[in-house]
């Protein structure tokens, strides 16, 4: 056997082993992203306006620093916290879906403040009254609502705080309180303070609100108190974890928040690998009854490609430490999609062994030239789709990364695969003379079609067509927009049975959410979706149990973007495809010598795009991070059909020196046709199965790509191909 088959074979063997070596077991290897598992994602902002100079340069660190204390002592294990930017902190809390509660804990900025209470009622009138003496400030008790008149200036804070935890009140042993130890500094302080002040109250402020102001009886050596209120276990609890880690170093509040319940990330792993399967058997399929013994080889390519994507994941982290590899729901959705567009390679390869046995070669000579010249279009078209997806993991949030990553390691995989692993069974199979020759089907002969002569039709049609679907989107204007652009809250209810949609209306009526946007899924009418303006989740879960009390309503999810956080995300996604198609014309201007190569893909991918954009405005779907996430990849995906036609004609211009330009447009495209009507047929397969089985976290996605590649297909051919010959300066006599 030659030397440098064993090579190769070698290499593949290693890293297939090195692959399933870091698959298993699964659940160590690879976390399951929030969007699976369950959990909180939340972005939090620190507001820095009122401190002063000096301690804005760190107030944010400090703040994680907090942040992560309360996190430890809340109990929550594999979080994630992240600065962002100057003033913002990304927390990841796996598994936590107590919402309510880890807001409280996380948002609370924890100030305590001691306050000396005036005893003058006189004063106290004048302030009721409604003129406030100088030096004072009114306030309720939250104990009991009585006006309480105090000094401004606080007496001690809650930096003299060693210690604090729950006990319970000695009279009723069921009232819960929080007993608080100073530190020295504190503790002498307070000794003095209540030395000064015995038969007056001391108000104790938290958040600048009034939990408690109990009188002063006798002077407190022992830096001892307690603060009471209408608490619960958990609420004293909790506020016992603030005050013993610190007060926050400035107010903070939530600008984007995601929180998927347990019973959504189970059902989004079924669904995830019920579309995984039913795409895969599509996939196989088709390949083992179309190319027959050729396809059953790019079958086994496309298992190895599953493994290669899990093993990379579960390796990722011992190459970069700190990498997390988490699989997220559209990351299972990128393993699918790369696995359809592996597809497009071993076509290439088939297509072409299959051109060159038609015109008389050997097969081992169609073998050996159908990899070669299949590999120029393979790489190119691979590598643009790269482009699109470094930038969304560039300007990607979250899941959206996930996808990223899996679609770049899957294309990575796909090239592997099908040039390398293909080859070497291949010429394993022709080294000891298994094989003697490789039938195809052939459904789809080789036209001769003038596209550029109907040209001007398709102009029209294509121009009609993406007005309607841009007037559409104008006239919907930031209706159009999903939560994770225009702001909002958005919540997901399970039913024990399907409601009556009248029924929740009148439940959002009555607690003012009277133009909130109610969707049932046809598919699955127990699950309601309901997008509000406000944040009222928790009245909302209260006042549909009430109202539909024998069904048991769980949370799904809910997911509260605030309009900056919106803008930010909107203004991510706008960069993210901006720079994803100059990198794509750039790339595609470069490789084939002519810039009207790289401007007519790039007006035809825009079409693509544009076209989808108006599917989903005329359809009422919103645009979202998952839309935009579908537009990059029906960016990069449509210029590959695109690419593999410009490859032909750059090839046919050395073959074909006396022929036009028209002609040789022609004739590319002509010859091709069959690639890009499989390839797409294909992928289409693969989304189709996300589309119907993803779940409807995905089905917006999913019907995006479904319109977008279509879409691709026909531009590559009727759109992309003619534009070359308009902005060529050689025009067609």
């Amino acid at each position: 056997m030659d030397r440098k088959l064993w090579y190769r074979i070698i290499l593949v063997l290693g890293v297939i082993g090195v692959c399933l070596y870091f698959s298993f077991p699964l659940n160590k290897r690879i976390n399951l992203g929030l969007d699976l598992q369950g959990g909180m994602h939340l972005l939090l902002k620190i507001d820095t306006s009122k401190l002063p100079e000096k301690a804005k340069v760190d107030a944010c660190d400090r703040a994680i620093e907090i942040i992560r204390n309360r996190i430890d002592q809340f109990g929550v294990r594999e979080t994630s916290i992240q600065k962002q930017g100057e003033d913002e902190i990304v927390v990841q809390l796996p598994g936590v879906t107590d919402r309510e509660r880890a807001l409280e804990v996380l948002g609370k900025t924890a100030m305590l403040e001691f306050k000396i209470v005036s005893d003058d009622a006189a004063l106290l009138k004048t302030a009721i009254d409604g003129t406030v003496p100088e030096g004072y400030e009114l306030k309720r008790s939250e104990e009991n609502n009585e006006a309480i008149l105090m000094h401004a200036q606080s007496v001690l804070s809650g930096d003299a705080i060693q210690n604090a935890m729950v006990k319970f009140d000695q009279s009723s042993f069921s009232e819960p309180l929080v007993a608080i130890t100073m530190n020295a500094d504190g503790a002498k302080k307070f000794a003095q303070i209540t030395s000064d002040n015995v038969g007056k109250r001391l108000a104790i402020i938290l958040d600048g609100k009034v939990v408690s102001a109990p009188s002063i009886r006798e002077p407190i050596p022992s830096g001892e108190a307690v603060i009471t209120g209408r608490f619960d276990i958990n609420q004293a609890r909790d506020l016992a974890l603030v005050l013993r880690v610190g007060a926050l170093p400035a107010p903070m509040h939530i600008e984007e928040e995601r929180t998927v319940g347990p019973l959504l990330g189970q059902d989004s792993i079924n669904n995830g690998i019920k579309a995984s399967v039913i795409g895969l058997v599509f996939v196989f399929v088709f390949m083992a009854v179309y190319y027959l013994f050729a396809g059953l080889i790019a079958n086994i390519a496309l298992l190895l490609n599953g493994v290669i994507i899990v093993g990379v994941l579960g390796l990722l982290p011992l190459l970069f430490p700190g990498f997390s590899a988490t699989l997220t729901l559209p990351g299972i959705a990128g393993i699918v999609l790369s696995l359809g567009m592996a597809v497009d390679a071993n076509v290439l390869i088939n297509e072409r062994i299959r051109e060159e046995l038609a015109s008389g070669k050997s097969l081992r000579q169609a073998i050996l030239l159908g990899y070669d010249r299949a590999f120029t279009a393979i790489f190119d078209s691979n590598f643009t789709t790269v482009i699109a997806a470094f930038f969304l993991l560039q300007f990607g949030t979250g899941p959206i990364r996930g996808f990223a990553i899996t679609l770049i390691i899957g294309l990575a995989a796909s090239l592997f695969t099908a040039i390398v692993v293909t080859r070497v069974i291949f010429e394993i199979l022709l080294q000891y003379g298994w094989i003697k020759s490789l039938p195809m089907l052939h459904l789809i002969r080789q036209p001769k079609i003038d596209y550029i002569g109907k040209r001007k039709i398709f102009y029209t049609l294509s121009i009609i067509a993406t007005v309607i679907g841009l007037i559409a989107f104008s006239m919907k204007g930031s209706k159009a927009y999903g939560i994770d652009f225009s702001g909002g809250q958005l919540q997901e209810f399970n039913f024990k049975t399907a409601p009556a949609i009248d029924k929740v209306r009148d439940v959002l009526k009555e607690i003012g959410l009277g133009d909130a946007t109610i969707q049932q899924f046809k598919e699955n009418p127990r699950n309601v979706l309901i997008r509000t303006t406000l944040d009222k989740s928790t009245v909302l879960t209260e006042k549909l149990k009430e109202a539909f009390p024998q069904d048991d309503i769980q949370v799904l999810r809910i997911e509260h973007v605030g309009p900056v956080a919106g803008k930010h995300l909107k203004d991510k996604a706008i960069m993210a495809t901006i720079f994803s198609i100059i990198g794509i014309c750039i790339y595609v201007a470069f490789r084939f010598k002519h810039v009207e190569f790289g401007v007519a893909g790039v007006i035809a991918l825009l079409h693509d795009v544009l076209i989808a954009l108006g599917a989903l405005a005329i359809t009422g779907r919103p645009i979202d991070l998952l839309s935009v996430t579908a537009f990059l990849t029906i960016a990069g995906y449509s210029i590959n059909d695109t690419i593999v036609i410009y490859d032909r004609v750059r090839e046919n211009m050395r073959l074909n020196r006396k022929l036009t330009l028209r002609e040789l447009i022609n004739l590319s495209v002509n010859q091709t046709l069959s690639r890009t009507i499989i390839t797409t047929g294909v992928t289409l397969l693969t989304v189709f199965a996300i589309f119907l089985y993803g779940g409807e976290v995905l089905n917006n996605f999913a019907f995006t790509l479904l319109v977008g590649f279509f879409c691709g297909a026909y531009s590559t051919v009727f759109i992309a191909s003619p534009l070359v010959l308009a902005w060529s300066k050689k025009h067609s006599r």
